[in-house]
């Protein structure tokens, strides 16, 4: 399990602050750096951006301080036990900043750490070993997938991915290409071309998975007609909802919701 020693959530230093440890902390520091400020990793200075986080080894010689007023950062510290084998299986990057994909998750990840190390109950220390195995393993997976994409792909990833969670929970919107374009200031060439370089596939096919997908949730959840779940699924026609639907799944649907083949 790993063990959670302490954490802090949005902590603001008016005046700066700098935190000197020749010897480590003598346990795992993770540091998210909200505003820009100089690091010192074994004697090597390096000035990183707001945003960057870097995880310090417990016997790792460093320095953090302003470089900007106020000085603001998020940060916990874990026990060596437990966190070690989990950091090697995931080929952690020690020592070493790396620009935060998605720093809002990570704030707002420690934010909730430090409320739920504040309870008791038998499972909050369960809590606390899940929340941080899923933070570790998010920042890995995008770390991983910024690594293999061009700098300027990546710069959309995480607009992009927050747009594509929009499609899908809203599919009884009528998205057209041009606006979801517009909404991130691309044209709509340039957007349709990062969209699958990013994801694989199409946003147009996102768009009708999303659509089929509560479709099937909705045929076989409620007793609503065909004619309802098509209008709510932002179709124009039941004859195009069905083709659609029959094109994705194999089945109309009235025989996805158990009707004769």
């Amino acid at each position: 399990m790993i063990t959670l020693l302490s954490c802090g959530y949005n902590y603001a230093h008016p005046n700066g602050i700098r935190i000197v440890r020749p010897n480590g902390s003598d346990d795992y520091a993770f540091v998210l750096f909200r505003t820009r400020a100089e690091i010192v990793v074994n004697d090597v200075p390096m000035t990183v951006d707001k945003n960057t986080y870097i995880l310090f080894r417990p016997d790792t010689n460093h320095l953090y301080r302003d470089v900007e007023l106020p000085f603001i950062n998020d940060w916990f510290h874990c026990k060596k036990e437990g966190l070690e084998p989990f950091l090697a299986s995931l080929d952690f990057p020690l020592d070493t900043p790396v620009k935060a994909a998605d720093p809002l998750l990570i704030s707002k990840t420690i934010m909730e750490l430090q409320s739920t190390s504040r309870q008791t109950g038998p499972y909050r220390d369960s809590i606390l070993d899940a929340d941080l195995r899923s933070l570790l393993m998010k920042l890995t997976v995008w770390r991983t997938h910024d690594q293999a994409l061009p700098e300027k792909t990546s710069r959309y990833y995480r607009q992009l991915t927050d747009l594509r969670n929009e499609l899908y929970s809203s599919p009884g919107n009528r998205h057209k290409v041009e606006s979801l374009a517009a909404s991130v200031n691309l044209s709509k060439s340039y957007f349709q071309h990062l969209y699958k370089e990013l994801f694989g596939v199409s946003v147009m096919t996102d768009i009708i998975n999303g659509r089929v997908d509560y479709a099937g949730y909705l045929l076989n959840n409620t007793q609503l007609s065909v004619t309802s779940i098509a209008t709510m699924c932002g179709y124009d026609n039941d004859t195009h909802f069905m083709r659609q639907f029959k094109k994705v799944t194999g089945r109309t649907p009235s025989q996805f919701r158990g009707g004769p083949v």
